[in-house]
C-alpha cells in the first residue's frame, strides 16, 4: 500500500537515520554535511521529496534510469507480466519473456554472440563472466589460466571478484587480503597524455604496454576485463575506439578472453547501441545491466558465443558443467520490463532521437569549454564530465570537498549532480529534453562557480 506522505522531509530523515545503513556513505555525514532527501514519486527525468520539491535526475539515480522514472510503457508491461507470472526458477523450468528477452538481446547485439546468461545485478554479470572464463580454460585442459588482467581507473563492482578488478586504492586497502591479484595494465584515460601528445597517441602507448603484459603472461591468463570508452567510478576517465581495436587485437593474438563492462556504458549512453560499436569489435563476454530493465527491476545479462558455451557440454558427472544459480536468475517481471525497455531503444537509436540528444548536450557544454574551474571536458554520448580546478589551473585539496558544495549548490537549482571527488558529471535518462538539457548544464556551470568562488 502506497503511503499518503503526510508528514514532512525532517521527520522521515529522523526515521531513516534511525534505521538504515546507505550505501558507499560515511553516515555521520548524514544529515551534514550531505543533506539526505526521502523521494516519494519520479516522473521522467524528476524526483519529487515529501516536501514537494522537485529535483532533476541528471545521473539516471545511478545510472539506472535509462528512459526516466515511471515510463507508461514499461510500467505497463511489469503490471501486465505480474498479473500474468511473476517468477519461477530458471532450473530446468523456462517461460516467454526470459527466451524473448534472450532472443531480442542477440539479435540486436548480433555475431558472434549466441547465448544469454541471466544475473540479478551488474556485480553478478562480472562474476559470470570471471567464472565463464576461469571454468572454459579448465575445461578445455588449460587449467594453469587463473589470472585476470585489468586497467588501472577500473571499477566492476562490489562482489569479492568484481572488486578484485579494481586498483583504486580506497578499497585494496579495506579488503585487500581477500580480493584476487590480477595484473593491472595503465588506463588509456586520455588525461593522462603528455603535453603535445593525442589522446591517440597515447592510447596506442598504453596498448604497446599491455600487449608486454600478455605477452609475458599469457599462459597464466584467463580474460582481460575493462570498461569501454567510459571508466565509470574512475572519474568518468575517458579513452579512444582505437584503443579497443588493438585490445581486440591483441587478445586475439595471445588467445585471451576480452570481457567487456558495459554494465554503465552499454545501451545507448555512449550514443550507440554498445559503446564497443564505436570500435566495431565483439568481446568474449558481454556483460550488460543497469539501464537493462529501464532502471525498474534489478537484471543484467552475460552474453556468450557458442564456442564458449559448447566448452560447458558434456556427460553428467564430467565436471564441465557450469555452476553458477541465483534464485531470481531471469525472473519473469524484470526481463518484461527488459523488452519494453528494448523497445524505446530501438526507436531512440534508429529514429534519431538520441542523436539529436548528443548534439544537444554539446552544444549546451560550451559555456564548460574555457572555464576557468573547469579542466579536461569531455563528452561520450550523453556521458559528459569535467574535473574541478582553482584558477590556477591547479586541483583543489581533497579536504575542502569542492565536489560536495557542487552537489549542494546544484540541489538547490533543483537538480541532482552527484560528483565523483572533485569529478563533476552528467549521466542524464536518455528521455531527457532539450529543456532539461539546458536546465542541467546551465545549474552544472552556476553551480560549479559558486563552489569554486
Amino acid at each position: 500500500m502506497i503511503s499518503t506522505f503526510s508528514s514532512n522531509n525532517a521527520d522521515w530523515i529522523a526515521r531513516d537515520l534511525a534505521s538504515l545503513w546507505h550505501p558507499c556513505t560515511q553516515m555521520r555525514d548524514h544529515p551534514h554535511p550531505i543533506p539526505l532527501l526521502p523521494i516519494v514519486r519520479a516522473q521522467g527525468c524528476w524526483l519529487e521529496d515529501v516536501d514537494g520539491k522537485r529535483y532533476l535526475d541528471a545521473i539516471s539515480s545511478w545510472w539506472v534510469t535509462l528512459f526516466g522514472h515511471g515510463h507508461p510503457a514499461i510500467v505497463a508491461a511489469i503490471a501486465e507480466q505480474a498479473a500474468q507470472l511473476d517468477h519461477v526458477l530458471m532450473a530446468g523450468f523456462s517461460h516467454p519473456p526470459a527466451i524473448q528477452l534472450a532472443e531480442r538481446l542477440l539479435g540486436l547485439v548480433g555475431a558472434p554472440m549466441s547465448r544469454v546468461f541471466y544475473a540479478e545485478a551488474g556485480s553478478a554479470a562480472i562474476e559470470i563472466a570471471l567464472k565463464l572464463s576461469f571454468h572454459y580454460w579448465r575445461n578445455l585442459g588449460q587449467p594453469g589460466r587463473r589470472r585476470f588482467v585489468v586497467l588501472d581507473k577500473g571499477y566492476h563492482g562490489e562482489t569479492i571478484g568484481a572488486l578484485s578488478l579494481t586498483s583504486v586504492s580506497l578499497y585494496r586497502e579495506a579488503y585487500g587480503e581477500l580480493l584476487l591479484e590480477p595484473l593491472f595494465a595503465p588506463s588509456p584515460d586520455s588525461r593522462l597524455a603528455e603535453a603535445g601528445e593525442s589522446a591517440a597517441a597515447y592510447a596506442d602507448r598504453c596498448a604497446d604496454q599491455l600487449a608486454l603484459i600478455l605477452a609475458e603472461h599469457s599462459g597464466d591468463i584467463c580474460a582481460l576485463v575493462l570498461e569501454p570508452l567510459v571508466q565509470c567510478a574512475g572519474g568518468m576517465a575517458m579513452y579512444p575506439a582505437s584503443y579497443l581495436q588493438r585490445v581486440r587485437e591483441i587478445c586475439d593474438r595471445h588467445q585471451i578472453h576480452l570481457i567487456a563492462d558495459e554494465i554503465a556504458v552499454g545501451l545507448g549512453r555512449t550514443g550507440t547501441l554498445l559503446a564497443c560499436d564505436h570500435a566495431r569489435i565483439r568481446p568474449d563476454l558481454l556483460c550488460i545491466g543497469k539501464g537493462l530493465s529501464g532502471g525498474t527491476l534489478p537484471l543484467a545479462a552475460v552474453l556468450a558465443p557458442e564456442s564458449i558455451y559448447e566448452a560447458f557440454l558434456g556427460e553428467f558427472g564430467s565436471g564441465k558443467a557450469f555452476l553458477h544459480s541465483h534464485s531470481y536468475t531471469g525472473f519473469a517481471i524484470g526481463c518484461a520490463a527488459a523488452l519494453a525497455t528494448m523497445d524505446l531503444l530501438q526507436t531512440a537509436i534508429e529514429g534519431g532521437a538520441l542523436d539529436h540528444k548528443v548534439t544537444r548536450l554539446r552544444s549546451a557544454l560550451t559555456p564548460l569549454v574555457d572555464h576557468p574551474h573547469a579542466r579536461n571536458l569531455r563528452q561520450c554520448g550523453l556521458i559528459a564530465a569535467v574535473d574541478l580546478v582553482d584558477r590556477s589551473g591547479a586541483p583543489f585539496p581533497a579536504g575542502q570537498r569542492r565536489g560536495l558544495a557542487v552537489y549542494r549548490e546544484a540541489l538547490a537549482r533543483g537538480v541532482v549532480l552527484r560528483p565523483l571527488g572533485d569529478t563533476l558529471y552528467m549521466l542524464p535518462p536518455l528521455s531527457i529534453s532539450d529543456e532539461e538539457i539546458a536546465l542541467m548544464t546551465t545549474a552544472a556551470v552556476q553551480s560549479m562557480e559558486a563552489a569554486c568562488a
